[in-house]
């Protein structure tokens, strides 16, 4: 009873399927074909194995058809929520008006930040204007500390060097604040006590107020913080600044809220001299500084890098300007550290080259402020016939020009090309100028900006990031720390004398975060359904919202920049619809597209209806994606029943622990069902803070999402009826089921009987479980089968726990409304249902019946009894096994199946039963790589050895200068000895990094008929058969178990793997649309550009220089020197 519920009762029917024998070997013929061949081979199989294989696979159909019907119990949940149809209405999702109103509360949201930030970037510039300067401003002394253990220091400002605070933990920021006070943070690399810090921190002081006013005014703001131009960043509220276990250093300059907010776009060309002069410790400085001038782009900006000396080329494979986007400025990175000298200078070939770069207008670039960065050890010729042809009269292109290195050359003709064309001159004698020195350049850049007054006001938005104040140097990344941050320009109001010009210096930049989470909670999201969502774009095509948003670690330094078109599965369709959305247009268009499961083993082919609308007063774009089964949603309305049991919640009782032996147990999804519910990762606790919450409350409170929890209790009431009706008086053994289960878009998972709950792995939301969405977006019934890693062990298949999921969606149809409100299903055991798939695949009519062979009955063509020469196997749609007619193969069960038959899986590849998708996760975080042998080593520092110091020619050979160098600047610039930046953000050895991962997942491809072919290899040739079976996404393959293993194909990947991505140096050929900012300040006819970089080099001390020697000769460490800022500011 039970094995055969609606196939084959007669056993005369299943008589004149047999079919001939299945020879061991093909006829002499097939030896001789190549390839894969969609043919029925001549003789052996003949017509008979289709007609054989149709009748075993109408058998699988009808066997799970039948077990479906019977426990799935789908037409008996139709009933029951017709009889039910007073407890809810049917509601209707309009995606324009949807979408539009979550627009417009995100653009209130966002205003409400506008206006906060011009609050405080209009107090500053006037609090700045009234300062007087103070030439001998002193430190004040330190505030008396409280007795409390609890408390910390933080910087404050001038009246006292540090506080020590009292901080209360608030859940909004994820830290412990204090709201009566800002703090401050000063870079490593910057002297605290110097004049023009002290001046910064005594006029910011006062910003203190209205932090606070605008705080009362709107209690959602987050962090508000000022960066200073001069490296100061004062915050609130006050948190202790949580610097890495190494070096701090974070330079708010170099954030990218604020590059993006201190200037426009960027077009930039980096020229390197790599002459032969260019050795040693300059070259390596020049590396260095290259990579730090990348770290100051943003993704609006665009770049280029090459070396000269003769000639000019690029130091990588871009041929031009590039978006300066992370996997671009890698390459850079890797390319420039190949640099080597030699040859002689040639400034001409290396301007040319850059204007050349610069006047391309057959590429998409930035189109506002265009500069090139020289970077040279020094040398004569000034090129002004260059300049002349490229640059003048209009001077549109800036240039900057870096002295690298200790050097006695004329700096006179690099002076000067900075000042004839707009620019500025540095100077970088050590690793210790670098990162001050490659920032500088944005303050000229902002002059234009500064000049433009009012017109130049205006607030821009972010890509997302990490936000520093909470997630620097912390592992793992929550997502609670992914924030926008709206940027405003604060200038400097001054003036020399009267009379005098304005000044165009840029104070510093304005910031406000907006946490992600705080935009998401202005979204719909349990009435879309599983399978909708809301997503959204900036101007770059990077998504801003979007739940495949889910990075696994950042690096603090750079953006979260993933493509729309990365998020999901590009196609033609989206491309248009990113355009349209970047361009800021409406629109709405139906299509057919490819999704990705939540587990990321299958792939789908759905219809998705997008709707989109800009945000207006941002570079945002909203879009909402709805199946069509989402146009409609339940929501409870339970007041009448309410009422009826006098304000006590109707059904509650299904939900208590006492009820499950009896009705099931159930698995409440942790939604957020009320402000008080305390929220735990276990469901079983869960559910017990819920209920006890339940106890405390009334049904209409407030304080409840009267929404999520009507629905919820109306679904326990639905699933309770119907296990009153369908499972309780069923017996599972008699089928060989370990459990049947439903779940509902309410947010309940009914399992039953109880003590099948105990190995049900399943997610407790459903719109998080992969069978529950995968069943709505499939007709029919989805087999699952146990997820297994090729590197894990083998299932074990003890107590009859391991189980095969088959789930099915409900399909719900109101008047002309229609709608998939819950998804149920059965596990099938998996050794038992093993054992009945031989049978269904079998020439036996019933499972008591003996097997006979004889004259009517042939067992070569039988997956039971000659299971030695015949594999008879299912397989899912995403290529992993199901059920096989092989014990040993029984605890591989869910593995793909190239992993148990390459060779076979192979041709079901080749002759298109499968099709592959191949793509990236941007966001995948992978272990450390260990470290460099000069991992925490001095920065390249040459070491003689014991011969050099004997040999009396050494002593006047370049690597001794070089070492005297090195021993000279690292006294002076203490932080030549320090770590490299990679190591002093964090921890290395504990860290996760971002990497790139390369996903592969296979689908059904066009083969849906019954379907014959030989797998050729000589005297190896296997013949196989292969069918799809109907309503169900299983593909049923019989064949001829391998003879010999002389022909093993390769093995197809499915598991994730380490990748670099796709080639970069294509994927700028043909770059995705995008589209700057709206506004350019590049230009400005009163700018004044006499302030234009001066030489601040010194000749080396011939009394050091001894010392140093005598010194080395003694074997005597030099004495490290307090660090000191040498660094002349030009702000104030």
């Amino acid at each position: 009873t039970g094995w055969h519920l609606l196939t084959c009762r007669a056993a005369s029917a299943c008589r004149d399927s047999s079919a001939a024998p299945l020879p061991h070997k093909p006829p002499h013929p097939l030896h001789k074909l190549s390839g894969w061949l969609p043919l029925v081979p001549p003789g052996g199989w003949g017509g008979a194995v289709p007609a054989l294989m149709q009748h075993w696979a109408r058998r699988l159909e009808q066997e799970v058809d039948g077990v479906m019907r019977i426990f799935g119990g789908v037409q008996q949940l139709r009933e029951i929520y017709k009889d039910n149809r007073n407890l809810f209405e049917v509601q209707e999702n309009e995606p324009q008006k949807l979408v539009e109103k979550v627009a417009g509360d995100i653009e209130s949201l966002l205003d409400r930040k506008v206006q906060a930030l011009k609050r405080l970037a209009d107090a500053a510039e006037n609090f700045q204007k009234a300062h007087r300067w103070q030439d001998n401003i002193k430190v004040g002394a330190p505030a008396p500390c409280p007795d409390d253990p609890e408390s910390e220091d933080v910087e404050r400002g001038s009246k006292a060097s540090t506080l020590r605070l009292d901080f209360i933990e608030d859940p909004n920021f994820k830290n412990k604040v204090n709201y009566s006070y800002t703090a401050v943070q000063i870079p490593t690399d910057i002297y605290k006590g110097s004049t023009v810090i002290l001046n910064e921190l005594n006029w910011t002081e006062a910003l203190e107020n209205v932090f606070m006013e605008n705080r009362r005014q709107d209690p959602t703001l987050l962090w508000q913080v000022f960066g200073s131009a001069t490296g100061v960043t004062r915050y609130y509220p006050a948190t202790p600044w949580r610097a890495p276990k190494k070096i701090d250093l974070y330079d708010v300059r170099r954030r990218p809220w604020y590059i993006q907010g201190a200037s426009s776009p960027k077009d930039m060309v980096i020229i390197v001299d790599v002459s032969g002069s260019v050795s040693g410790l300059t070259l390596k400085l020049m590396k260095t500084s290259v990579c730090e001038m990348l770290d100051t782009l943003s993704d609006d900006d665009y770049v280029n890098v090459a070396s000269f000396n003769e000639k000019a080329q690029p130091v990588s494979c871009f041929t031009h300007l590039v978006q300066a986007n992370v996997r671009n400025k890698k390459v850079f990175k890797e390319a420039v550290q190949g640099m080597v000298a030699k040859g002689t200078t040639g400034y001409k070939a290396g301007f040319e080259y850059a204007f050349d770069q610069l006047q391309n207008s057959n590429i998409t670039r930035a189109n506002c402020n265009k500069m090139i960065m020289m970077f040279t050890d020094g040398g004569e010729d000034r090129v002004q016939d260059v300049f002349e042809k490229y640059n003048w009269p209009n001077r549109t292109v800036r240039v900057f020009t870096f002295s690298v290195g200790q050097h006695n050359y004329d700096v006179t003709p690099l002076q000067w090309m900075a000042c004839a064309n707009k620019g500025y001159y540095f100077e970088i004698p050590s690793i210790g100028a670098i990162r001050i020195n490659t920032q500088e350049y944005l303050d000229v850049l902002g002059r234009p900006m500064v000049l433009a007054g009012k017109e130049a006001k205006q607030v821009q938005w972010t890509n997302v990031y990490e936000d520093a104040l909470e997630g620097m140097g912390l592992a793992p990344f929550p997502q609670g720390w992914l924030v926008v941050t709206g940027t405003l320009p604060v200038f400097n109001l001054t003036q020399d004398g009267p009379g005098e010009k304005k000044n165009q210096l840029i104070l510093g930049v304005m910031g406000i975060d907006v946490a992600l989470n705080d935009i998401k909670r202005l979204t719909p999201n349990y009435t879309l359904g599983a399978n909708g969502y809301v997503f959204a774009i900036d101007l770059n095509g990077y998504v801003l919202l979007h739940p495949n948003l889910k990075p696994q670690t950042t690096n603090f330094r750079e953006p979260v920049t993933l493509d729309f078109l990365d998020a999901e599965l590009e196609d033609e369709n989206k491309e248009e619809i990113r355009r349209s959305m970047i361009d800021g247009n409406k629109g709405h268009k139906q299509i057919r597209t490819l999704v990705k499961s939540l587990d990321e083993r299958y792939i789908d082919e759905v219809t998705r209806n997008y709707t989109w609308v800009p945000i207006r007063s941002t570079n945002y774009s909203l879009g909402l994606v709805l199946p069509p089964y989402s146009t409609f949603y339940l929501q409870a309305n339970l007041s009448d029943q309410i009422l009826q049991v006098k304000c006590k919640w109707p059904d509650f009782e299904f939900l208590l622990p006492s009820s499950f032996e009896s009705e099931g147990h159930v698995f409440i999804a942790p939604r957020e069902y009320c402000k008080d519910l305390n929220a735990s990762d276990n469901n079983t606790e869960f559910l017990k803070n819920f209920i006890e919450l339940m106890e405390k409350v009334t049904p209409d409170s407030k304080q409840c999402n009267n929404f999520l929890l009507h629905n919820l209790i109306l679904d326990t009431g639905i699933t309770q009826q119907l296990v009153e009706r369908v499972w309780r008086d069923q017996d599972l053994n008699t089928y060989s089921l370990l459990a049947v289960f439903a779940a509902t878009d309410g947010g309940i998972t009914r399992v039953f009987p109880n003590k099948a709950a105990e190995d049900w792995t399943e997610n407790p939301e459903p719109f998080n479980a992969s069978f529950y969405r995968r069943s709505l977006d499939n007709h029919g019934y989805v087999f699952k089968p146990p997820h297994q890693d090729a590197l894990l062990r083998p299932l074990e298949l003890e107590n009859d726990t391991v189980g095969i999921l088959v789930s099915t969606a409900v399909e719900l149809s109101l008047g002309r409304r229609t709608l998939r409100p819950a998804v149920v299903g059965v596990k099938l055991d998996l050794e038992a249902w093993a054992e009945k798939f031989k049978v269904l695949a079998s020439n036996r009519t019933h499972q008591d019946q003996p097997q006979q062979c004889g004259p009517n009955s042939h067992c070569e063509m039988d997956c039971e009894v000659n299971n030695e020469d015949l594999l008879c196997v299912l397989i899912d749609d995403g290529g992993f096994l199901v059920l096989s007619n092989q014990n040993h193969q029984w605890d591989q069960v869910g593995r793909f199946f190239s992993e148990v038959d390459a060779n076979l899986m192979l041709a079901l590849y080749n002759n298109s039963f499968y099709t592959r998708k191949e793509s990236y996760d941007y966001q995948a975080a992978c272990a450390p790589q260990p470290p460099g042998n000069l991992g925490a080593a001095p920065r390249g520092v040459f070491v003689p050895t014991v011969a050099d110091f004997l040999n009396l020619a050494w002593w006047t050979s370049a690597a001794a200068w070089s070492l005297f160098q090195q021993l000279l600047y690292g006294l002076i610039y203490h932080s030549w000895f320090q770590a490299d930046p990679a190591e002093a953000e964090g921890s290395p050895e504990t860290r996760e990094s971002s990497c790139v991962m390369k996903q592969t997942q296979y689908y059904f491809g066009s083969v849906n008929a019954s379907y014959n072919a030989i797998i050729d290899c000589g005297n190896c040739s296997r013949l196989f058969h292969a069918q799809r079976l109907t309503n169900t996404n299983l593909l049923f393959v019989v064949a001829e178990k391998p003879l010999c293993s002389q022909c093993e194909a390769g093995r197809l990947l499915q598991k994730e793997t380490h990748s670099d991505g796709p080639e970069q140096c294509e994927l700028v050929q043909r770059p995705r649309y995008r589209r700057g900012p709206h506004i350019c300040f590049d230009y400005n006819a009163t700018e004044d550009t006499s302030d234009c970089g001066r030489g601040a080099s010194f000749p080396p001390s011939l009394g050091v220089l001894v010392s140093l020697q005598l010194l080395l000769l003694l074997g005597l460490p030099p004495r490290p020197q307090p660090q000191v800022l040498v660094h002349a500011s030009r702000r104030l």
